[in-house]
């Protein structure tokens, strides 16, 4: 064999070796690090309730931006279920890929009625309404003792077409946060945000889909929704229910523990 042979041999054999090598190392990759490589952690959507706005989820929020997950805590109307839920609906359609749909009380009802979006593969449910089609929150509200919530505690704002509630500020910590600071439940008596008392006799549109995977945290010293009224609503939903020990502000007054519960939902 001439030189000239040897050397295209000898370069045939290494680049072989080399090919071998190489579909040899691929071959070796586990499934699960390209599948979660592929699979980008969903988006967070947090919806707040009637008399606050999208502050009282902000201890959660940071942490789950922290944990390096997309939030989004959009305005809600707080002017009627289906109009909320169709403005609502206009926001998810912006958000691309996965998404978990995360309710506080009157935001569970848009949970629910949202549940059937593309992308959302799980619902939670923090000191929430899960109710179910021909239902009303006020119907619910009232089928266990403990609410807190009615003419002693609440001012009605009229205007021409309708009529708003608002907490009366020396009842908002009391109904809403009693495991808070003063000073801050004062705060967020100050800012909050009327909801249109029509709400709570509007009938619900739509149970949310079976199939989907359900959360629900039970505040256990809850005024506002009677806790009662929300195990009853997480086990008829076969929500997995985790009860903790706060007002119905929970998600300011214990963030670390229901993020906990929105990270198991997100996985």
């Amino acid at each position: 064999m001439t030189t000239r042979r040897r050397f295209i041999a000898t370069v045939a054999g290494v680049a072989s070796a080399a090919l071998l090598t190489a579909g040899v190392t691929t071959a070796a990759a586990k499934p699960s690090e390209v599948a979660h490589h592929n699979s980008p952690k969903p988006t967070v959507v947090l919806l707040h309730g009637a008399f606050a706005d999208g502050s009282s989820w902000n201890g959660v929020t940071q942490r789950l931006q922290r944990d390096g997950y997309q939030v989004v805590v959009p305005a809600v109307p707080l002017r009627s279920i289906a109009g909320d839920t169709a403005y609502l609906s206009g926001v998810l359609a912006g958000i691309p890929g996965p998404k978990v749909l995360v309710g506080h009380s009157y935001g569970g009802a848009l949970v629910s009625q949202l549940a059937g979006t593309a992308g959302v593969k799980s619902l939670v449910y923090v000191a929430a309404f899960i109710p179910q089609a021909g239902e009303t929150l006020g119907g619910l509200n009232s089928k266990y003792p403990g609410s807190q919530i009615g003419p002693d505690t609440t001012n009605t704002i009229t205007y021409p077409g309708g009529a708003d509630l608002v907490m009366k500020p020396e009842s908002f910590r009391q109904v809403f946060a009693a495991d808070l600071p003063r000073s801050q439940a004062a705060l967020l008596g100050a800012s909050q945000r009327p909801v249109a008392a029509a709400v709570f006799g509007e009938e619900i549109a739509s149970t949310a889909l079976a199939g989907l995977p359900k959360y629900a945290v039970v505040a256990t010293g809850d005024k506002a929704i009677p806790p009662a009224a929300e195990r009853y609503m997480a086990q008829r939903a076969h929500a997995t229910t985790v009860e903790i020990d706060g007002s119905h502000l929970v998600a300011l007054s214990h963030p670390a523990e229901v993020t906990q519960v929105i990270e198991r939902a997100a996985r």
